[in-house]
C-alpha cells in the first residue's frame, strides 16, 4: 500500500498544506481517484462532529455547516473538474480526462490546482 500526498494551489499563489491518503492500487482513474478524496474530506468533516464550515475540494451547494452527503460531494466535485474550476497535476504531468488512469508510484505527489478568475478579466 502506498500513499498518495494531495496538494491544494490556485492560481493567485495561494497554497495548502499536503496531507496523505493510502492508496491499495498502482494504477486508478482519476475519477476515483477525486471520490476517495472527497470522501476522506467529508469522514474528516463528519469525524470533527461536523460542526462548521465544510473545508475541501469544493464547496457543498447550499448550507455548509453540518453533515455533508459524500455522492452530492463527489458529484460537485467531478462537475468542478469537468467546468475547468480544478487542474489536477500527478508529478509534472496534467491530467485531462475523468477516466484517465494514473499511475501511483509510492510517494506520487497529486496537485490540485483551483482556479481563480482575473479581475476584471
Amino acid at each position: 500500500m502506498g500513499m498518495v500526498t494531495f496538494v491544494d494551489e490556485t492560481t493567485s499563489g495561494g497554497a495548502g498544506g499536503g496531507w496523505e491518503l493510502a492508496v491499495a492500487e498502482e494504477r486508478l482513474a482519476l475519477r476515483e481517484l477525486i471520490r476517495r478524496r472527497v470522501f476522506q474530506e467529508v469522514a474528516e468533516h463528519h469525524a470533527r462532529g461536523a460542526a462548521g464550515e465544510f473545508h475541501g475540494l469544493v464547496r457543498p451547494a447550499g448550507r455548509t455547516p453540518g453533515r455533508v452527503d459524500p455522492e452530492a460531494q463527489t458529484e460537485l466535485a467531478l462537475r468542478a473538474f469537468a467546468a475547468n474550476g480544478f487542474l489536477v497535476l500527478v508529478g509534472d504531468r496534467q491530467v485531462t480526462g475523468l477516466d484517465e488512469e494514473i499511475e501511483l508510484p509510492i510517494g506520487t505527489e497529486v496537485t490540485f490546482l483551483k482556479l481563480v478568475p482575473l479581475v476584471g478579466g
